[in-house]
């Protein structure tokens, strides 16, 4: 097995766990694992069993440092090395933008640059006590990209995301809760626990409402007017569901439903 890669765990019920592994570098993120980041997260998208995808960091010291800058001498080194590195990363943002399963970071230790932007993809982020982020561009002389800053001002606002990134600062995870950083902050001995429950029950609900949802969401950050109509469309579906039909019978019944995504 190679020092670093991307690692893929499926669970029975519908949850995938994918994990960035580069432990000498606390998860730095290597040119071949963006690659394999793209490739992985595409094809979990096509799979029909997938429910939920959690994206972790491998060991018990970072969810991912950022990019690894010891490739920057040769992976970065002017501009027109550097645009080959961003397409290859917008490559990665893009396909976790474009899965419709939800996607859950669970968050320990270091989460920073690159790392940072990762998590940031993700639907949901549940943080360990001991999750510290920074955003650090801005004391490498790197640019960056648009649509990380996007991002980062969909979750915490312009004048937050100005800060962290002007600063570059460190911040702890109860004052990345204070921001809209991540969703939930629990003890680090329980962070796995709390994150596969999490995970477990999303997977368990209806699959056609949650992707109806997320396309929703994202719709309501998108530049200009809004696709409504697709959205409606997507709603459309769920109530000629045989899901819809099985969660009113499982309702009245007053047992759980089973959902098939169909």
């Amino acid at each position: 097995m190679s020092d670093f890669g991307i690692d893929l765990r499926r669970e029975p019920d519908g949850v995938a766990w994918l994990a960035l592994r580069n432990r000498g570098r606390l998860n730095a993120v290597r040119y071949e694992m963006w690659e394999a980041l793209a490739a992985t997260v595409t094809e979990l998208g096509d799979d029909p069993a997938l429910r939920v995808l959690v994206l972790r960091g491998d060991g018990d010291e970072a969810f991912a440092s950022g990019a690894d800058i010891t490739e920057f001498e040769t992976r970065r080194k002017d501009a027109a090395s550097a645009a080959v590195y961003e397409r290859t990363t917008a490559r990665a943002f893009a396909a976790l933008g474009a899965c419709e399963r939800p996607i859950v970071a669970m968050i320990h230790g270091v989460c920073v640059g690159g790392g940072l932007a990762i998590a940031a993809s993700a639907d949901v982020r549940i943080a360990a006590a001991d999750a510290r982020f920074a955003l650090p561009p801005a004391r490498l002389g790197l640019g960056y990209h648009y649509d990380g800053v996007a991002r980062l001002v969909g979750l915490v606002g312009p004048s937050a995301a100005a800060d962290l990134i002007f600063s570059a600062r460190q911040i702890d995870a109860e004052e990345a809760r204070a921001l809209g950083l991540v969703n939930q902050v629990v003890p680090r001995a329980d962070l796995e626990t709390v994150t596969a429950r999490y995970a477990a029950g999303v997977a368990a609900n209806a699959p056609l409402t949650i992707q109806a949802a997320k396309h929703a969401i994202a719709e309501t950050q998108r530049e200009g007017a809004p696709d409504v109509a697709a959205v409606e469309r997507m709603i459309a579906r769920c109530f000629e569901s045989a899901d819809y039909a099985e969660g009113v019978l499982a309702f009245l019944e007053k047992r759980r439903p089973r959902f098939r995504g169909e």
